[in-house]
């Protein structure tokens, strides 16, 4: 089972990014940044897995643009 501190909110997201909110938001809109719904509320939530992984995919483009 997931847990709730698996999670962070766009502001979070974005800090550990180093992007603006807004970035966060359109790369979840696009499906490039995997993004959830909190069913209560309906605020983007996204797993700090993801945004690792999301990390390292940028990373990576930006150090070998060919890939």
């Amino acid at each position: 089972m997931t847990k709730i501190s698996e999670y962070v909110k766009v502001a979070e997201a974005a800090q550990i990014l180093g992007v603006s909110q807004n970035t966060v938001r359109a790369w979840a809109e696009n499906g490039n940044l995997p993004a959830h719904r909190n069913p209560a509320n309906g605020y983007r939530l996204f797993r700090r897995t993801d945004l690792e992984r999301f990390l390292k995919t940028i990373s990576t483009k930006r150090t070998h643009p060919g890939k």
